[in-house]
């Protein structure tokens, strides 16, 4: 049996995806998998059913109409563009009860020290915000206010301090185009560019790199350009926990003969087999996903790249024809690896120059590949270099701007990819346009009203400002900063110096616990299936698609975010509010088609399942690179310096069952490991005397962290923890330079916690 695939039918003729069953790629022999780690997906589904039994056909109508508000592949209602079959993934299913949930009890908030003690989870299961509530230093808790009392209370404190004094910050919790837009507006009409999101923190490594190098900020290609490649690679990046539905994807791509590579640290078990719950064949017998495992260092990525480049460059593996008539930057890019030697390539990956051989070889016979990267590749301090990497190991061959090819850093949350684009950033205005003043002189004639011309404050740097006294007014829609952001100790200081914060988000979250310096408000937020007229989200496809208002009960006052922002707006520059005011989403979509052009057509997307592909299935196409010379550009990458003391190990952090910070299991399924897990390599454990299970402590130079040994197939000289718990370990200083995200890695000693207990460490 033949299925069509329909992206695949608009950019690949006459391709067809192969249904027949396949032994070579099954799993295992045992039916289902019993007794193998992975998900149970039908377990899930079960309860899933429980948890929203008090709301089953709003959940329906939600799962068959709404856009899933969970990773960033982007559906229409349970399918999508890329395969005719039904998706329903584990993420979504866990995410429905946010939607589906009753209201809490305001009077739960009225005594801030019971739920402190509470875990975070605990907090979300108290139910949706219903009303605004406000807290005042001294105060026990919180009480009921109104909306107007709220953001009245909120613009006369913005009016009375500097624009500069003042940020917002916007999470990717389903938060759609019209919201991010209109936080975008709203900031700069109160006089602040200090607007950020949660795509600085995933991916502005990779929106830098793309741009200098192809001109473009965006995946170059679709997820059907998968199935039927020669190669696809992952680089730091974990489908199979945080983007499920992709595994179908890779099921019909190894079906069609499509060879793929992992390059991590860790061998990760759900990229090496995996059983999609959807198709018969692999429910059954599971699939083989990976062909490939080059386990590197954690930060190696440059050392692994530029040597599989090298070799490439010195057996005349490249595509010279297309480096020599499309390109710019080679020679310089060739004298830096001349540089290198083979000893500091194979020192910083941490893989002998054979195993990049063998990658090179790879690439050189693939006449079509997709290289895919995720956090594993972009949140280092030196994350813009890792993608240049990337980007310069698919410029060698021309794996860009044609069918089975593409450049994808693939995102992990829901409508993140329209953060940026709607200019919900503190260094661009909406359309990606960086912050100047001749682009906010543009943008001032625009909007009707005076643009600020100088970049704001990116996330971390809005906590440097509230620790430092420097931050007088915070607004967080959604998002936890102490559960994001490294040493949430310090975070929670710098919280509690900032005179007013307000925290909008659907359910309580620990960060709106932090004892006040003046005054706190929690205003309800609606979600996006509640929202009249409906609302928009791009996939990491660059797919803008339209999710409709959902019918079903509402909570309380809670209101649609994009509302809240330009009232507030209004209440501080009364004189611009007829700029500041739309009789609805739809009015809002025919501005952004104006201000945004990449988005033109948004302003069309009326019903469930309306979508638009900005750019089309492929960006480059034909090679014609929106750069200043039309051509793509190679970039010189340094390697950086990475040096590891002897009896130290390089330490990152991972997901395990999970939703960004949002833990949902205690074990993760796929792994088998608990949340307090120290994933280590069996040698490195037998040398330390450590056995499985055996408590330690990691210490870096700004905390410690105590857990269990987790023997895993982890490259030597590497350990991983989960985030948030390892938070503690990471360095707040350390962040990439241009983008200044986190590095979300450290450098740690590790000693058995009851030997560090009698010795009194």
């Amino acid at each position: 049996m033949l299925i069509r695939v329909s992206q695949i039918a608009a950019s690949r003729d006459n391709r067809w995806v192969n249904k027949r069953w396949n032994p070579s790629l099954w799993a295992s022999p045992k039916p289902f998998g019993i007794g193998e780690g992975r998900p149970n997906n039908y377990l899930e589904i079960l309860k899933a059913v429980g948890q929203n039994r008090k709301e089953l056909p709003y959940a329906w109508r939600i799962l068959n109409q709404g856009v899933c508000d969970g990773c960033s592949l982007g559906t229409k209602g349970m399918r999508d563009w890329t395969v005719d079959e039904v998706h329903l993934c584990n993420v979504r299913l866990r995410l429905l009860g946010l939607n589906t949930m009753p209201a809490m009890d305001p009077a739960l908030l009225g005594d801030v020290y019971q739920l402190r003690t509470l875990t975070s989870r605990e907090l979300r299961d108290l139910g949706r915000l219903p009303f605004p509530m406000l807290r005042r230093r001294g105060e026990r808790g919180f009480l009921r206010i109104s909306w107007d009392d709220a953001l009245d209370r909120i613009a006369a404190r913005i009016r009375s301090t500097d624009g500069r004094r003042t940020a917002f910050y916007l999470t990717s919790r389903g938060m759609p185009n019209e919201s991010y837009y209109a936080a975008a507006k709203a900031a700069r009409a109160m006089g602040t560019n200090s607007i950020d999101n949660a795509a600085r923190v995933c991916h502005a490594p990779s929106t830098f790199a793309l741009k200098e190098g192809l001109g473009v900020a965006a995946t170059t290609c679709s997820f059907s350009d998968w199935i039927g490649s020669d190669l696809v690679v992952f680089i730091g990046s974990n489908p199979a926990n945080n983007q499920p539905v992709a595994m179908k994807y890779l099921y019909h791509a190894r079906k069609e003969g499509t060879k793929v590579v992992c390059v991590n640290p860790y061998r990760e078990p759900g990229m090496e087999r995996y059983w999609v719950p959807s198709n018969v064949e692999s429910a059954l017998f599971g699939t083989k996903i990976t062909d490939r495992f080059f386990q590197i260092n954690a930060g190696g990525d440059v050392g692994f790249l530029n040597g599989v480049l090298k070799h490439m460059i010195e057996r005349n593996l490249v595509d010279q024809a297309f480096i020599d008539g499309h390109t710019a930057g080679f020679a310089e890019l060739h004298s830096e690896l001349r540089m290198q030697s083979w000893q500091d390539l194979e020192r910083l990956a941490g893989l002998p120059r054979t195993e990049m051989a063998e990658f090179a070889e790879m690439l050189a016979a693939a006449k079509t590949c997709v290289l895919v990267w995720s956090m594993g590749a972009t949140q280092h301090a030196y994350g813009e270099d890792n993608v240049r990497a990337i980007v310069n190991l698919g410029l060698a061959k021309g794996f860009v701007g044609r069918p089975g090819c593409g450049l994808m850093p693939i995102r992990g949350h829901s409508g993140v990819q329209g953060g940026a684009e709607m200019g919900a950033y503190a260094t661009v205005f909406p359309g990606g346009v960086g912050v100047g003043k001749d682009s906010a002189g543009a943008l001032s004639r625009t909007w009707g009203f005076e643009v600020p011309t100088t970049p704001g404050m990116v996330a971390p740097e809005m906590i440097d400002a509230a620790s430092t006294g420097e931050l007088e007014v915070l607004f967080s829609a959604g998002g936890n900063f102490l559960e994001v952001m490294p040493e949430p100790r310090f975070v929670e200081e710098a919280l509690g110096r900032i005179p007013m914060r307000v925290h909008m988000d659907i359910v309580v979250s620990s960060q709106m616990l932090v004892e006040p310096a003046g005054e706190v408000l929690v205003l309800p937020a609606a979600t996006r299936y509640e929202t009249p007229g409906g609302v928009t989200e791009t996939s990491t496809e660059r797919r803008i698609i339209f999710s409709p208002e959902v019918p079903g009960r509402r909570i309380g006052e809670a209101r649609p975010e994009w509302e809240v922002f330009l009232d507030l707006a209004r209440r501080v520059v009364p004189e611009h509010a007829a700029a500041l005011s739309y009789a609805g989403t739809s009015e809002l979509r025919k501005e952004i088609a104006r201000v945004v052009p990449l988005y033109d057509g948004i302003q069309n997307l009326k019903e469930a399942g309306d979508s638009l592909q900005y750019g089309g299935p492929h960006l480059c196409a034909g090679w014609n690179f929106p750069t200043s010379d039309g051509k793509a550009h190679f970039a010189a990458v340094p390697l950086p310096r990475a040096e590891v003391p002897e009896g130290s190990f390089v330490c990152t952090t991972r997901r395990g069952k999970q939703f960004n910070s949002m833990v949902q299991e205690n074990r993760d399924p796929i792994t088998g490991a608990g949340r307090e897990a120290v994933y280590m390599n069996p040698e490195d454990a037998a040398s330390l005397r450590l056995g499985d299970g055996d408590p330690v402590t990691l210490r870096s130079p700004v905390g410690e962290y105590s857990g269990r040994v987790f023997l895993a197939p982890l490259a030597p000289g590497n350990l991983q923890v989960h985030w948030p718990e390892g938070s503690a370990l990471i360095d707040r200083g350390c962040r990439s330079k241009d983008s200044k995200i986190p590095d979300y890695n450290a450098v740690v000693t590790v000693s058995r916690a009851d030997r560090a207990a009698t010795l009194g460490e």
